[in-house]
């Protein structure tokens, strides 16, 4: 597995007593130099091109984004904080997200995780919110197609959020398919089951909505039924995860009954997918996840099950 992480990530800082804090990825690095998995390759990702930014993002965002750099603090929402590392720490997590594509693409490496926060599935095409400022996974798989051969591409967000910003972006798209389990009703308020793209894009949407106390069970079915019979039709090419962990039944901003099994059991139906339609293509980018040590746990265990 190539892991793509950096020191640098840590230097975004939305304030004191915020939840997507540094603490998250530094317990998740100490967890992996602890472990020391023989199977893994680790890299330094590289900063994604503003031109790879623009075909997912507006201008003005971009713009709004890279103005941020070098203030101490700037307010881009209620939740979301941009701090003076920001912009990198942005530029680096979709920089990492398109590495991470692009590696599986090519058969350089069969499977890929890229440690990178700021997180990305809350960001809408013009704004950022929802601790997040690009759409690290969206940003990866447009390259995936433009860039790396890919015809289909598949989304899989797991993160207890629904991932409102990658639905936008994707939704009038027949060649991105994007899936979403998530609590609800929740925040953002989006990603109700009726909800099944426009256009180019309909039927390549599909939402999972589940009540907080689901559990690992319930979890595991509503994929299972899910979105199994939509791969037969849409026979992806490459899978894209949003890896939140905050689905965790103790996340103090999330859960939903699931626990460390639950993930353990949920990543390794994901794998089997990537085998049965991908060749084993499949890269994990980080989301959510808001008890470091649980996520350092459940971070730990995806990197030990790669194949």
């Amino acid at each position: 597995m190539l892991v793509l992480r950096d020191h640098r990530f840590l230097l975004h800082d939305p304030g004191a007593n915020h939840p997507e804090c540094p603490a998250r990825l530094q317990a998740v690095h100490e967890a992996l130099d602890r472990a020391r998995l023989p199977g893994l390759r680790e890299e330094a990702p590289p900063l994604a091109p503003v031109e790879a930014l623009t075909r997912v993002h507006g201008p003005e965002l971009v713009q709004r984004l890279e103005a941020t750099a070098g203030a101490r603090s700037t307010r881009l929402d209620p939740d979301t904080v941009a701090s003076e590392a920001s912009w990198t720490c942005a530029r680096l997590a979709a920089g990492a997200a398109m590495r991470a594509a692009a590696a599986v693409s090519s058969g350089e490496a069969g499977e890929a995780l890229a440690l990178v926060r700021p997180p990305g599935h809350h960001a809408e095409p013009d704004r950022a919110m929802g601790f997040c400022l690009l759409n690290n996974v969206a940003v990866a798989a447009e390259a995936a197609i433009r860039d790396y051969g890919v015809e289909r591409v598949l989304i899989l967000d797991m993160d207890v959020h629904h991932g409102n910003g990658t639905q936008r972006i994707f939704s009038r798209r027949g060649d991105v398919f994007f899936a979403s389990s998530h609590r609800w009703p929740f925040y953002p308020g989006t990603g109700a089951a009726d909800e099944r793209g426009e256009g180019p894009g309909a039927g390549a949407t599909l939402n999972l909505p589940l009540p907080a106390d689901a559990g690992d069970d319930r979890l595991l079915d509503a994929w299972y039924r899910g979105l199994g019979p939509e791969l037969l039709r849409f026979r992806p090419e490459l899978i894209l995860v949003s890896a939140g962990f905050d689905a965790w039944q103790g996340d103090p901003v999330g859960g939903l009954g699931v626990s460390l099994a639950g993930f353990r059991r949920l990543t390794a139906l994901f794998r089997e997918w990537a085998l049965q339609f991908c060749h084993g293509r499949i890269a994990w980018v980080l989301e959510g996840g808001y008890d470091p040590e649980a996520l350092a746990a459940a971070v730990l265990d995806l990197a030990q099950e790669a194949g």
